[in-house]
């Protein structure tokens, strides 16, 4: 199966650079003009959307859907991460407000998140079970899935079995990336200690 994973396109949150995981804005103007600059770029092979819960990717979904009408499907398990209590805050604001949590680097930690939020090690399991349940749809050939920056990078390294340049790599809003044999990730174990670089 070949997976195209479209991060959504810009909201004011993404403008702005503050943590935006569970919050559910919808796209900027710009955030529009980017979902319709890749559309130009559809692959005619691609015949299923899945899509991401949150409000910003399932606009961005309908955009590229718009006057295909292809089968679109919700998965939660593609939802952003869950960054607790630094959502909604620039990285200045969320080091001053917390810095205890700020001096641990909670976000890069394996097994643990910021408080009230997901650690990696917890969106990894999510977003495999995702990828588990996507391999099953009927007819799963060419798919795209309109997801997150953080959920990119996740499927990314679990397609590649590669989590060197995790912290690394990032998808920029309004593009896509193309994953192929998707289905290997079936037989493929979670790990239990950190893959992590530097952890």
């Amino acid at each position: 199966m070949r997976l195209y994973v479209a991060r959504h396109g810009q909201t004011h949150a993404n403008a702005e650079h503050r943590y935006l995981g569970a919050l559910d804005p919808g796209l900027t103007e710009t955030g529009r003009e980017q979902a319709a600059a890749l559309r130009l770029e559809w692959p005619d092979s691609i015949r299923r959307i899945v899509t991401s819960p949150l409000q910003r990717a399932r606009q961005t979904a309908d955009i590229l859907n718009y006057r295909l009408n292809l089968p679109l499907q919700v998965i939660p398990a593609f939802r952003e991460r869950d960054v607790g209590l630094f959502e909604g805050l620039t990285q200045a604001e969320a080091r001053a407000r917390y810095p205890q949590e700020w001096q641990r680097n909670v976000t890069r930690q394996w097994d643990s998140g910021p408080p009230e939020g997901e650690s990696i090690a917890e969106v990894v399991k999510r977003v495999h079970e995702g990828l588990i349940a996507l391999i099953d749809l009927p007819a799963a050939e060419d798919i795209l899935l309109v997801g997150h920056g953080f959920v990119a990078k996740t499927i990314r390294a679990l397609v590649n079995r590669d989590f060197s340049d995790f912290f690394d790599w990032q998808l920029g809003n309004g593009h896509w990336l193309v994953l192929e044999h998707v289905e290997r990730v079936v037989d493929y174990r979670v790990p239990v200690e950190s893959p992590l670089p530097g952890a």
